[in-house]
């Protein structure tokens, strides 16, 4: 579907061709500039003459003929002209062939003749209504009827159209000057359409052709015999409008001309100057002079008075009638109307999704859809300065729906690069919204489609929030890293397997960190910066990511934490880009690098031990008699390399691990507080996760409490909060808060665990809380740690709370996965050589590891060395002789 609207434009004509004194076509078109209403039938009529010139060139184009196409003299009435030779006569034909007989003598040229010239005259109204007046006056010469192309292009051929084109056209054309300094302005033309209405009526009378009845009606306004043959909606618009700009222009000349209004209201009862005034009762006289007054009752009042007779006027085709019904018309008329806010309500109205249906691939038009989103930023573009409250509201309210139904549709068909386009224009929050719910649907789809949406949301946005009323990248990345790691709806049940929909969980919260991976184009501004804050911003939600997803794959099991390797594995290329050019964001990332190399050393250990433990547990499935040399060299061989990894982890003096060297040191003299916010879920020894109650939160509550002292709870103002998820029936949302002191949230963190609160966690984590069930644990889905106010407002993170809580849970495991390790080699005869070093390490005060121990955690710690002690001691018996 094409709608073409024309806008108005207010050119002044020229003034090398402004002539005096003036003449009444240069009167016209300056009252046309200056006349609001005029212009707007003058531009309508243009748009619908230039959609039927479209048209006709189309058809030419495609048939290979063109209207007018005639043999010369093809105008001229063969057949009476023989009729007549041979001396026959007949009442009702015509006995002359000059073009004034058929009126003169009330009689017709021959069938034949007749047919010819009403296709003849087909073609000239054709011509006509596509405003190709010089190619209609052509066509009546070329035919062998030049009296006819005089008839419609009077006054030496000049174009009377009351546009700047026209009177460019004509250039210095002087000869209707000299008509009118000899009659007066504007007394010839009076005279050539008063003669014109009067040949149309004629003809009307005698029952004479339709399309000639036609042609002269439209050139002089005569509505009720140009209506007849408008067969369609446009023609009978064009009618209607340029019969309403002839008007118009006839009264404006009629008031400059001294005492000729007088004259005009002596032949009407009443009359204003406008066609409000016509009542069209009285029939005027029907001479020149009485002109416009002939025509002026059939004109409409205004612009909806001509839409509206075009709705139900009398004389219009039914098919008219029909056509204002379409989607089409009904756009056109208000746009001609200029009620935007009525039209974006229509479009809205077609293609809004029923309630009960969200599908946006649903049977709606898409044609409309488009059609509807372009609309709006046209509108918005051309109307920004000029638009009233009342409009503007309108055009953002509706016009933000209608640019999102079409966003939505583009993605639905998978025309990702073209979103930004259209959702850029929309409302801040309605943008963000949109992308990030784009961006979680595409969240599993190839890096290819991924990248298209970056791109269309990087290149049409601007990257960091400025103007309040427009979304930014910034602000979708920041909704869309908070929304992936809160707990999804329905996604664990009683019987699941906790720790495997931990893991499938962790891999999409990992996924989203690859929309800030990808490499912004290098035609958006400050791309040097952009990228810098995207590595940022990677690496920030990285750590964060990992702190959480170490506290939940801590169990002892062969499937690897597939969310923490997804992420090592999306941001190896752009660490690497960064490693080349070491001096360039170091100011941005040094910190978070170092706490992502730690994860990355960590991460490195883990893998070793879980292919260790996938071994053994393969090997023990096989007798020992039937496994291979080379199988339990494997196992020798994974153990040791696990071994060493752990062992250069927690080996590491000047630089240890997850230890910052950059923590924020706060001297606050006002009261400090700090929180520590985790939703998480209760996990059963079996595996199965426990469904909670009030009872079991009461509970829980307790137990935290009872992890510190007493004297601990009331000196640091400690408080444990427990309730049930709103999110999930299976989920519990855990706050703890207390009192900052010198060494924990005030000063530096001397001893690097987390302090009150990590230790508080940390006790649910490991599943040691002595008033619970015992081995329930805390499953992480979410951690946060802030510094807070005496009134409770966040202030800041208080990353070491984290980090310090996975000191304390994640050290003590890897030194107890090391003595299992040991356990292992030492039974396979093969004695490892740092297991002592690894004891004195776990020990050592100076490392300080021994304090991160819970008690069932030291307890298994010396479980594991009995074990070894005695395997050492079997081993050492067998080599004894």
């Amino acid at each position: 579907m094409t709608v073409s609207v024309v806008l108005a434009v207010t050119d002044e004509p020229p003034e090398e061709l402004i002539l005096y004194p003036s003449t009444s076509h240069i009167e016209a078109c300056q009252f046309v500039v200056n006349d609001h209403t005029a212009q707007l039938c003058l531009r309508i009529v243009q748009w619908l003459e230039e959609l039927a010139s479209k048209a006709l060139d189309l058809e030419s184009k495609v048939r290979g003929s063109h209207v007018g196409t005639y043999l010369p003299n093809s105008g001229i009435w063969h057949h009476t002209q023989r009729f007549l030779k041979k001396g026959t006569c007949a009442a009702n034909t015509v006995h002359h062939l000059d073009f004034d007989a058929p009126t003169r003598e009330h009689a017709h040229q021959l069938p034949d003749d007749k047919k010819q010239d009403e296709s003849l005259l087909e073609d000239v109204w054709t011509l006509l209504r596509a405003g190709r007046l010089e190619e209609a006056c052509d066509l009546c010469r070329s035919a062998g009827q030049p009296w006819r192309s005089a008839t419609i292009c009077p006054f030496g051929g000049v174009d009377l159209f009351p546009s700047i084109e026209a009177l460019v056209k004509n250039g210095k054309n002087r000869s209707l000057q000299a008509i009118e300094l000899e009659s007066g302005i504007g007394h010839q033309l009076r005279l050539w359409k008063w003669a014109s209405y009067c040949a149309s009526e004629r003809i009307y009378e005698q029952n004479g052709g339709k399309y000639e009845i036609a042609v002269y009606a439209a050139q002089c306004s005569n509505l009720k015999r140009m209506l007849p043959i408008c067969a369609d909606w446009e023609t009978a618009c064009w009618a209607m409008a340029k019969s309403w700009l002839d008007i118009q222009v006839d009264l404006e000349l009629a008031r400059s001309q001294p005492g000729r209004m007088e004259q005009l209201k002596s032949y009407g009862d009443s009359i204003d100057g406008s066609p409000v005034g016509i009542n069209g009762t009285s029939q005027p006289s029907s001479g020149p002079e009485s002109w416009p007054l002939l025509v002026l009752n059939q004109q409409p009042r205004d612009l909806s008075a001509l839409l509206q007779k075009l709705h139900s006027g009398e004389m219009v085709h039914e098919a008219v009638a029909r056509g204002c019904k379409e989607q089409q018309r009904q756009i056109q008329m208000n746009l001609m109307l200029g009620n935007i806010p009525h039209l974006l309500e229509l479009i809205w109205l077609w293609i809004a999704p029923a309630e009960d249906d969200q599908s946006i691939s649903g049977p709606r038009d898409p044609q409309m859809i488009q059609f509807g989103a372009h609309i709006v930023l046209v509108l918005r573009y051309l109307l920004d300065d000029e638009m009233k409250d009342t409009f503007r509201e309108k055009l953002m309210i509706v016009g933000d729906r209608i640019l999102h139904l079409y966003s939505m549709f583009l993605f639905s068909k998978h025309h990702e690069e073209l979103v930004g386009i259209y959702a850029s224009q929309l409302a801040r929050h309605r943008c963000v919204d949109l992308f990030v719910h784009m961006m979680e649907l595409r969240l599993n789809s190839s890096v290819h489609v991924k990248y298209k949406i970056f791109l269309s949301a990087i290149g049409c946005l601007p990257f960091s929030q400025g103007d309040d009323l427009k979304g930014s990248f910034e602000e979708i990345i920041e909704r869309l890293l908070s929304r992936s790691r809160e707990m999804k709806v329905g996604k664990f049940d009683e019987s699941s397997d906790v720790v495997e929909q931990h893991r499938l969980h962790s891999l999409q919260k990992a996924l989203v960190v690859q929309w800030l991976c990808f490499t912004p184009p290098s035609t958006i501004t400050d791309v040097k910066d952009v990228s810098a804050k995207l590595l940022l911003r990677a690496l920030i939600h990285s750590n964060i990511l990992f702190r959480e997803l170490a506290l939940i794959s801590m169990w002892r099991v062969p499937a690897m934490p597939i969310g923490a390797h997804e992420l090592l594995s999306l941001l190896a290329e752009p660490l690497k880009q960064l490693s080349e050019t070491p001096d360039t964001f170091e100011d941005y990332v040094s910190e978070n690098l170092k706490e992502f190399q730690d994860w990355n050393e960590y991460y490195s250990c883990d893998a070793t031990y879980r292919n260790w433990l996938k071994i053994e547990l393969e090997n023990a499935d096989v007798s020992p008699d039937e496994l291979s040399a080379e199988e339990k060299q494997r196992a020798i061989t994974a153990a040791k390399e696990t071994l060493n990894l752990s062992l250069s982890l927690l080996l590491r003096k000047e630089n240890p691990w997850l230890i910052s060297l950059e923590e924020r040191v706060n001297e606050s003299v006002e009261p400090l507080f700090l929180e520590l916010h985790a939703t998480a879920m209760l996990r059963l020894p079996s595996g199965e996760s426990m469904c909670p109650d009030a009872t079991v939160c009461a509970a829980l509550m307790s137990a935290l409490y009872s992890s510190v002292t007493e004297e601990v709870v009331l000196e640091r103002q400690l408080t444990v909060n427990i309730s049930i998820s709103s999110r999930d029936s299976y989920g519990i949302e855990v706050v703890l808060r207390c009192l900052a002191v010198e060494g924990d949230g005030i000063g530096s963190h001397i001893l690097n665990d987390g302090g009150l609160l990590g230790a508080v966690m940390a006790a649910g984590f490991k599943g040691e809380l002595s008033r619970f069930q015992a081995g329930v644990t805390l499953e992480i889905s979410r951690l946060d740690a802030w510094f807070s106010s005496k009134d409770g407002s966040l202030e800041g993170p208080a990353t070491y709370i984290v980090r310090g809580l996975c000191r304390r849970c994640c050290i003590p495991e890897v030194i107890l996965r090391c003595m299992q390790v040991s356990v292992s080699i030492m039974e396979s005869g093969n004695p490892p050589e740092n297991h002592d070093q690894l004891i004195e390490l776990a020990s050592s005060l100076e490392t300080g590891f021994i304090h991160l121990f819970s008690q069932q955690q030291l307890q298994e710690f010396l479980l594991f060395e009995r074990e070894y002690s005695i395997c050492k001691m079997e081993f050492q018996e067998e080599l004894s002789p």
